[in-house]
């Protein structure tokens, strides 16, 4: 311990994060300075990784809820070697790898994309429950810490509130939380928005709550080790710490606490830039230096580090060997990869709503994926993932041997923590609820596709079948949404999202499958409430004609020149079969019907696949139970799609399709009015 260095490592930290600020001209300076005494005290002695191994698996993790504090963490990891400074130097630039906000990026230290405030922490909640569900399945193995940074901005963000339940709850005392209290946010001080206890607020959750003094290093090392020895609870460190630490004016005079030292640069603020730079003894001449004792210290710390972590990875070598089939298991779960599936040997009851046929397949892999966290928003009966509780039990406090999560009625949350469990490894997310809840997931679908997560969404009650609930529970615009992220780009250049609604029971075993096999994106399974008439299969087996979804789209109803090509997914493809029954029998048409699962998935294949499918100058009628412009795009220039465009009305299902015209005799006469058209 030395009170020299600790102080001028800390300011040191001050001093790169405003110098990124300033050069950039843009970002937030204040919360960086406060923050710095708790990061450097934290990251060189408490946080366990390997510098020379920055994903090893079993390294502690830290996750910034605060995004907007990125000058914080990547002046952190350039002072241990995980940045250059030409890095800071080109912050917030075109090709930098220092983004505004952080962006995942395990092999500099950056174990998550924070942006929009309370999703960090969230993420790092389900990372500590993937941290546990794995310890409880390889005792003493992973028994890491997941630390968590917050501001007062995340604190007041609703996310907030369920994050706090579900850890408390749970007791994560594996789980860190330092919340940096400055009592300034980016447009006002705290006092005019919130009067609240926090550490009341967290107490009565069930967290463990100390606060301190965010400057003094003898109180956060004293706050860290009473967390580290916590055994029943999370814990969180209120740190109260001033908004621009070490800010001073043109004439010497102190300047911190302020509002506008958050979001701008210190120049552009009453303090002065240069002078606080001397202030905090750094070069104004050369403000992106890392101080000369700092940097002896820095690679002290950073060969002590490497060697904690070799002797705890001869630790793990030895269990290895004295457990090879654990061993073999544990390498599977951390591969991503899954164990040997058979899909086609599920079960499925004739005319089932996909719902339930989702539920056969989850209760299938209950007993052959053991690394599979399902979670439900107080929905599980309903949305059917019970199907795969009834063959596994609930994570509790104390016992993570099962693998469902009741998260209660907190869709944001529940996604931010599939976020977080995808994030750590060795666990596969999947969490459900209704179709049209999807509205309260959507910012945390948005991070799990720029992150490229693989978490699987399960919504039910796809369309305004739902019925008697009425228009509240009844999705008419959500599938239009959902969609429109497979139209988006993630950064590798593949499509961000993958949104499947199976037309039947059959497909929707299909549909599992190419969800489980996709580890590159978020995939969403839009299911529905009510039965589905079966797709007849063609020739011998449906399963194996329902495989040819993985194209996006395919036909299930085939026949040479048709006429008319009718297209849909979900329900509405039988729906379209009974029509194309009835108007062959009394028009003498010839008609195919295509199940188009995914439009994002159908428009990577081939032109001459596409066109044989949708002959390219055709009749092309389309239906679907949500806005038209789900099929919209398929359809061509002569085309014509029937959908909704308007909300739906609380009535039984069946009267519903009447009333909306997505009966097989609606249908007919909506197809027959366009062939007469087209004439």
């Amino acid at each position: 311990m030395n009170k020299k260095i600790d102080q001028l490592a800390a300011n040191n930290i001050r001093a790169l994060a405003i110098s990124m600020v300033e050069k950039a001209k843009s970002g937030h300076p204040g919360g960086a300075m406060g923050a710095a005494d708790y990061m450097h005290i934290l990251y060189t002695e408490y946080l366990n990784f390997d510098p020379t191994e920055m994903d090893w698996t079993f390294r502690d993790r830290f996750f910034m809820d605060a995004g907007h504090l990125s000058a914080l963490m990547y002046s952190q990891y350039y002072l241990l070697g995980n940045y250059k400074k030409e890095d800071l130097q080109n912050f917030r630039q075109w090709g930098s790898v220092t983004p505004g906000h952080p962006e995942v990026d395990v092999l500099r230290g950056i174990e998550n994309t924070s942006g929009p405030l309370g999703q960090g922490h969230a993420m790092g909640v389900g990372a500590a429950i993937a941290a546990k569900f794995l310890d409880a399945r390889f005792k003493g193995l992973f028994n890491h810490k997941i630390y968590g940074f917050i501001t007062d901005g995340g604190v007041q963000e609703e996310i907030s509130q369920g994050a706090g339940r579900i850890a408390g709850h749970l007791g994560l005392n594996n789980f860190i939380m330092f919340y940096d209290s400055n009592d300034v946010q980016l447009s006002s001080m705290t006092d005019e928005v919130t009067s609240e206890d926090t550490a009341m607020k967290y107490e009565a959750w069930g967290w463990n709550v100390i606060t301190i003094d965010g400057h003094d290093h003898a109180q956060i090392r004293k706050a860290l080790n009473e967390a580290h020895e916590e055994s029943e609870k999370p814990t969180l460190i209120i740190g109260k710490t001033i908004m621009g630490k070490g800010t001073v004016t043109a004439t010497g005079d102190m300047y911190e606490g302020e509002c506008e030292l958050h979001g701008k640069p210190i120049g552009d603020t009453k303090a002065d830039y240069i002078k606080t730079l001397i202030n905090l003894n750094a070069n104004p001449e050369n403000p992106f230096v890392i101080f000369e004792e700092v940097e002896a210290h820095y690679a002290k710390i950073v060969a002590i580090k490497a060697e904690k972590s070799a002797y705890k990875k001869l630790q793990i070598a030895t269990w290895k060997k004295e457990n090879p089939e654990l061993s073999q298991k544990m390498d599977l779960f951390l591969s991503g990869k899954l164990p040997e599936l058979d899909l086609s040997s599920v079960v499925q009851k004739p005319n089932a709503a996909t719902r339930d046929a989702s539920s056969a397949v989850l209760a299938y892999l209950a007993e052959h994926v053991e690394n599979m966290i399902v979670s439900s928003a107080d929905l599980s009966n309903s949305d059917k993932t019970d199907g795969f509780l009834k063959k596994s039990s609930i994570l509790q406090k104390n016992d993570f041997s099962g693998a469902f999560l009741q998260a209660g009625v907190a869709e944001l949350t529940m996604t931010a923590i599939a976020n977080g469990i995808a994030l750590h490894g060795g666990v596969i997310p999947v969490v459900a609820t209704f179709f049209v809840f999807s509205d309260y997931m959507k910012p945390a679908i948005r991070l799990a596709a720029i992150q490229e997560l693989p978490v699987k969404y399960v919504w039910t009650h796809d369309s305004f079948r739902v019925g008697e609930d009425g228009p509240t529970h009844q999705p008419i615009e959500q599938e239009a949404q959902i969609r429109l992220m497979e139209k988006i780009k993630n950064h590798s250049g593949n499509q961000s999202l993958l949104a499947l609604r199976p037309a039947d029971a059959i497909e929707t075993s299909v549909a599992w499958n190419m969800a489980l096999n996709n580890t590159k994106t978020p995939t969403g399974l839009i299911l529905s409430r009510q039965n589905i008439k079966d797709i007849p299969a063609q020739g011998t087996s449906r399963y194996e004609e329902a495989t040819e979804a993985v194209k996006g789209g395919y036909l299930v109803k085939s026949t040479q020149n048709p006429d008319i090509t009718l297209i849909a997914n979900g329900s509405e493809v039988a729906t379209l079969l009974a029509a194309a029954s009835i108007l062959e029998k009394e028009k003498n048409l010839k008609i195919n019907v295509a199940s188009i699962i995914s439009e994002g998935l159908f428009k990577q294949q081939s032109k001459a696949y596409q066109e044989s499918i949708i002959p390219k100058g055709k009749l092309v009628f389309g239906l679907t139970a949500g806005l038209p412009v789900n099929l919209e795009g398929l359809i061509g220039d002569s085309g014509k799609v029937i959908g909704l465009d308007h909300f739906g009305y609380s009535a039984p299902a069946s009267v519903l399709d009447e009333k909306f015209g997505f009966t097989s005799e609606h249908a007919c006469a909506a197809i027959l009015k366009y062939i007469e058209e087209n004439k």
